[in-house]
């Protein structure tokens, strides 16, 4: 291997550090220590970046490329949210063509992950682009390139696809991830988002604006056709995105260092620096209003932009801040909240002119006057305040949006909003003094790593015990093993049997399954990752068998060890596990078998009408069982595929939640607690998150269960166009079923007549209570709003339905 050689331009340091550099190629493979810090990669040929180990805090590294130039400004680092010990810790180019970040010597949080490659011609190449590149010279073949995987910048002609995108900082000396993302959206438009850690939401371009009309800057729109999800900043400051969004720099046609960076501060900016300086200049922003940046000031405080002292956060009256060092926690209430003490009567409002919570409205009402809307709000034990919008003439057509999370706050001048903050008629009440924090600076502090490394004195008599010691261990438990796997190699059976007498079922043979099904032959259902079919075992109890494909390769402990997850769960509104085969690369579950078949045969049903009892049974009793998956149980259990061909029902048409935990089961290794490998569930019934690529959590569930919830109501299937009018059909318009059920709900009530009568499923007739109808759609549309934050959790569905159900 080899590295090509530095010009004669090179200065003495830079070409010392190259032949250094260069000696480690003369072997079949080399590396990078982090406890010496001459080793580094300069680029070819003029030197305009550096690679190496850069220290990010105290005893923490990351290998990261920066500008050779103070201020070295750092454009990509490997392993940001990993950073690494300042002793042994290695950067090593393998045989195998991998390059490999080692912690201390003992651990690898960093891989390039290429196919291995028999070459014996590969080449580490640093660019003057910024581009750290893996070369087959064999063929010329770009094995591995850091622009492949930008963190927070991208430089000149380094793209942006839509399968990559931008992570914010957490602050100015934090280098890990931050709360910020650029990202191209499955509409193919680019957007930054706030993802924070209670909230999420997409705060450029807004999401109420038409994809035609996204005008911004000197854009001339926006278009969601180009399905490419490409940008692209040029060397003379052009950037030009795929969907119609172009921007020019303030000293465009220039050709200077550059670069484009996502900052902390959620804003991204394009830089520029003229040769011979030594500080960046801002030519480029997308966002000028600092302040209408989502998540930068946190809860229950507000953001105001002055052109002197900068952009500033400060807490709202009654509240104070969390961590006095750290805005982005927001601020905090120094008084009991209603919901505790019952105290409605002794509220107060304060009106704050020109400020605005932008989102997380819990409702909506128009035509209301001040008091009607003060009112509004005193019913509501959780409601912080609400934002009002005068009308033209005695109040009449004005807005108020009650307000139950007070987030994205901001105090701009010229605003013609007000918001009415709720506070309590005891609390002394001071004017909010725009004042306070100053955004930007260092919250999050330096990463510290917790694996202090101390190399103490060697010891040669000591190393020739340790190693002589280590050998006889090795034989030691060489040894043991060929005694283990002789002794018990039936271990996997053992595990079996006391698997089953923990959980109670059994493990079946592959041919007792296949006896049982009689060859596989009656096929009842298809669901996560395998086939369902009918059968009957030797004691003539009638089951259903589940045949799993995506775990066939998986081994037969791990198999074991999450079946047992599965099999300890029990409630009365879960399907229950009787037994399982995992025999060679066969795997399947046998489960109890449902006499009246699953929730989607019923609804589609002409014969056997589910009646509206039955069906507001079922609902509460799907969101019991699916509380306690998420709730209740030990493990943690989400499911992932709610629909209605997956909640089966019994001889008395009680409802049973079918196929959960497999989500676990067929992801063991794909999941962080928040993430998954790939999408998971069906079309129609699949919350945002999956398609934004967000983390997953239980209220990916909950938005399923509120369209399976519609689709009991309405009898239409979520999947399909509705057809509303016969003048709407003349003009081709179709809405999705959430869309539907809204507008019918909403015009219904502004006109007084009954909304219920025109969404209730047609088959029912009039045979059903117009007053749980209402309940179940108020319960179902807040499960499917957009937002995972605003949805309830399952646990809170269940009581509320529950309690109606009581007090009915």
């Amino acid at each position: 291997m080899h590295v090509l050689m530095a010009s004669s331009t090179l200065n003495l340091p830079l070409l010392l550090s190259l032949i250094l550099f260069c000696n480690f190629h003369h072997s079949s493979s080399f590396s990078l220590s982090v406890e010496n810090p001459n080793e580094h990669i300069p680029s070819l040929p003029k030197g305009t970046f550096t690679a190496g180990f850069y220290a990010v805090g105290e005893n923490a590294f990351c290998f990261a490329i920066w500008y050779t130039r103070p201020p070295h400004t750092i454009v990509w680092m490997a392993n940001r949210d990993h950073p690494v010990n300042g002793k042994r810790s290695t950067l090593s180019l393998l045989e195998t063509g991998n390059l490999v970040l080692t912690d201390a010597n003992q651990f690898q949080v960093w891989s390039t992950n290429i196919i291995p490659t028999v070459s014996k011609q590969l080449r580490l190449h640093l660019n003057d682009t910024g581009n750290l590149v893996l070369l087959d010279d064999s063929s010329n073949l770009v094995l591995w390139q850091s622009f492949d995987f930008p963190t927070d910048t991208l430089l000149p002609n380094q793209p942006l696809r839509g399968s990559t995108n931008l992570v914010s900082s957490r602050s100015g000396t934090n280098y890990s991830s931050g709360f910020y993302k650029l990202f191209f959206d499955f509409e193919n438009v680019l957007r930054l988002m706030y993802q924070g850690p209670r909230v999420s939401s997409v705060f450029w371009p807004y999401a109420w604006l038409q994809s035609n009309n996204f005008g911004n800057g000197n854009s001339n729109g926006r278009s969601t056709f180009n399905d490419s999800r490409v940008v692209v900043l040029d060397d003379f400051g052009a950037m030009v995105s795929s969907d119609n969004l172009t921007f020019k720099t303030t000293d465009y046609g220039a050709v200077l260092q550059r670069r484009l960076t996502l900052d902390h501060d959620g804003n991204v900016r394009v830089y520029s620096m003229k040769d011979g300086e030594i500080k960046w200049s801002v030519s480029l922003l997308f966002r000028p209003q600092p302040c209408f940046i989502h998540g930068i000031c946190g809860p229950n405080s507000y953001c105001s932009n002055h052109p002197r002292s900068g952009r500033k956060c400060s807490c709202l009256p009654g509240h104070k801040w969390v961590d006095s060092q750290d805005w982005t926690k927001g601020c905090i209430q120094n008084f009991e909240p209603w919901c505790n003490n019952n105290t409605e009567q002794e509220s107060r409002f304060v009106h704050l002119p020109e400020f605005d919570f932008y989102g997380y409205d819990y409702g909506f009402y128009q035509n209301h006057t001040y008091k009607e809307c003060v009112n509004q709000c005193l019913r509501l034990c959780e409601c912080k305040g609400f934002q009002y919008s005068f009308g033209e003439k005695d109040g009449l057509g004005s807005q108020c949006y009650l307000k139950t999370q007070l987030l994205n706050g901001h105090h701009s001048q010229g605003f013609s909003g007000v918001f009415i903050l709720r506070l309590p008629l005891s609390h002394d009440y001071e004017n909010p003094q725009l004042s306070g924090l100053v955004c930007g600076g260092n919250s999050g502090g330096v990463k510290v790593l917790e694996r202090p490394y101390v190399e103490e004195k060697e010891n040669g008599s000591v190393n020739f015990m340790l190693w002589f010691a280590s050998g006889l261990g090795g034989i030691e438990v060489l040894c043991f093993f060929l005694v283990w796997c002789f002794l018990f190699k039936n271990n996997a059976d053992k595990q079996a049997y006391v698997l089953a007498a923990e959980t109670g079922f059994r493990k079946f043979s592959y041919a007792e399954l296949k006896q049982a099904t009689k060859g596989f032959s009656e096929e009842i259902g298809r669901g996560a990752g395998g086939t369902v079919y009918k059968g009957v075992l030797s004691d003539n109890r009638v089951v259903a068998i589940k045949r799993l494909h995506d775990v066939a390769n998986q081994g037969e402990s791990e198999f074991l060890a999450e079946v047992s997850i599965i099999g300890r769960l029990n409630h009365m509104n879960l399907i229950g596990m009787l037994g399982f085969c995992a025999e060679g690369k066969y795997r399947l579950l046998v489960y109890e078998y449902m006499e009246n078949g699953s929730l989607a045969q019923n609804l589609s049903s002409n014969s056997n009408v589910l009646d509206w009892t039955t069906r507001y049974n079922i609902a509460v009793g799907t969101a019991r069982g699916l509380a306690y998956l998420h709730e209740e149980c030990l493990e943690w259990i989400l499911h992932c595929d709610i629909k209605p061909q997956n909640i089966l029902l019994d001889s008395d048409y009680q409802p049973k939640v079918a196929d959960f935990g497999l989500s676990k089961l067929l992801n063991r290794n794909n999941m962080d607690n928040s993430t998954f490998s790939r999408i998971r569930g069906t079309r129609g019934y699949m919350a945002p998150e999956w398609v934004f690529n967000l983390p997953i959590t239980s209220k990916v569930d909950v938005y399923s269960y509120g369209i399976v919830v519609l689709e009991m109501i309405t009898g239409r299937s979520p999947t399909a166009g509705i057809q509303i009018t016969q003048l709407e059909a003349e003009s081709h318009h179709h809405e999705r079923l959430v869309t539907w059920v809204r507008q019918k709900r909403r015009k219904g009530s502004e006109v007084g007549s009954s909304w219920v009568d025109q969404i209730v499923d047609p088959a029912l007739g009039s045979n059903y209570n117009r007053n749980e109808i209402e309940i179940l759609v108020t319960v179902a549309l807040e499960c499917v709003e957009e937002e995972k934050d605003v949805r309830p959790s399952m646990s809170h569905v269940a009581e509320r339905l529950q309690s109606h159900e009581h007090n009915s």
